[in-house]
């Protein structure tokens, strides 16, 4: 099955292709994650470990630039999570958000917006959940309030959530909304490590009103090589095409 390519419908629905990305701080090759990030088409991209440091903005546009979209918000300002966009996009706010440290540990936050497809508004949400085990739960609750308080019609969150399916925390969120992979499976499923992949810890949701048309891992897609998904950074991808009704 083919993943539908980014539209807008008669009525103003909007389907859109969205990309959950950990990028390990551009640690890696940059070039080839641009390249996956291109092949994707995304309309929408969900960035976790985005630099945080010394010139942080500056990195967070070249790879914009390079993946032929622009920087949406968050970066260092919310402790790692980005988002990016394509010009399709309408703006109407962006708010990042850091989340209660917890003494000795990294400090995580959520960079969020609210945008316009067409006729289809859509609250967003970029989270890298701890490490903790035991902080990941609250965190997940954060990302659903967070989410809720956006007050659009439409809700996608999505990032790593450092569990599985099987986790309280990817549980917990994937009873509030719906697990695009699980509702309508599309490509690969595992996504840590990335040369060899044994565990799904990267998601995209999105609220009940979503139609998930695919969601995956893409490994099959014009411009996209296997050599590229092993060497742009430590995680594998999440596409999801997504059809927000006006």
């Amino acid at each position: 099955m083919d993943l539908p390519n980014s539209h807008t419908e008669a009525d103003g629905s909007a389907v859109i292709r969205v990309l959950s990305y950990n990028v390990r701080s551009l640690r890696d090759d940059e070039e080839a994650l641009a390249r996956v990030i291109r092949a994707c088409a995304p309309d929408l991209v969900f960035v976790q470990e985005a630099p945080r440091f010394f010139r942080w903005r500056k990195h967070a546009a070249r790879l914009a630039a390079k993946s032929e979209l622009v920087v949406l918000s968050g970066g260092a300002t919310a402790a790692g999570p980005l988002l990016l966009c394509s010009l399709r996009a309408f703006v109407e706010r962006t708010e990042d958000v850091l989340l209660p440290l917890t003494p000795g540990r990294h400090r995580r936050g959520f960079a969020t917006a609210v945008v316009r497809f067409g006729a289809a508004r859509v609250g967003v949400a970029s989270a890298h959940l701890s490490l903790d085990a035991a902080e990941r739960p609250g965190q997940a609750e954060l990302l659903l309030d967070r989410l809720a308080a956006l007050g659009a019609p439409h809700g996608i969150a999505a990032g790593d959530l450092n569990e599985g399916p099987d986790g309280p925390s990817f549980t917990r969120l994937a009873d509030a909304l719906q697990d695009c992979r699980a509702v309508a499976p599309w490509g690969g499923g595992p996504t840590f490590p990335a040369r060899a992949p044994d565990r799904r810890i990267d998601a995209v949701f999105a609220t009940p009103g979503v139609q998930v048309l695919g969601c995956g891992v893409p490994a099959q897609l014009p411009g996209l090589t296997r050599a590229d998904l092993d060497s742009a950074t430590d995680h594998l991808p999440v596409l999801a095409a997504l059809r927000l009704p006006a």
